[in-house]
């Protein structure tokens, strides 16, 4: 696929590289917040919390990843 077959975002949709970069962004950032958390001897309770949001937003990463991939699928 070069990149002249790479579907353009439409005016109103959403852009789905733009949400797969904010995801990661997210999930990256959570990732970051829980190792600080532990190297400061943060409560068990607390990583586990901060473990099932990081699992909800890389769920929803995932999610995001397959309906792009559909779309270029679509497009090629």
């Amino acid at each position: 696929m070069s990149i002249a077959t790479v579907p353009r975002a439409v005016p109103g949709e959403p852009d789905p590289q733009a949400e797969l970069h904010g995801e990661v962004c997210h999930v990256r950032g959570l990732v970051f917040v829980r190792d600080l958390l532990r190297e400061r001897g943060a409560a068990a309770t607390e990583l586990r919390a901060y473990e099932s949001v990081i699992d909800a937003a890389r769920a929803q990463l995932a999610d995001s990843a397959k309906r792009a991939s559909a779309r270029f699928a679509a497009a090629a």
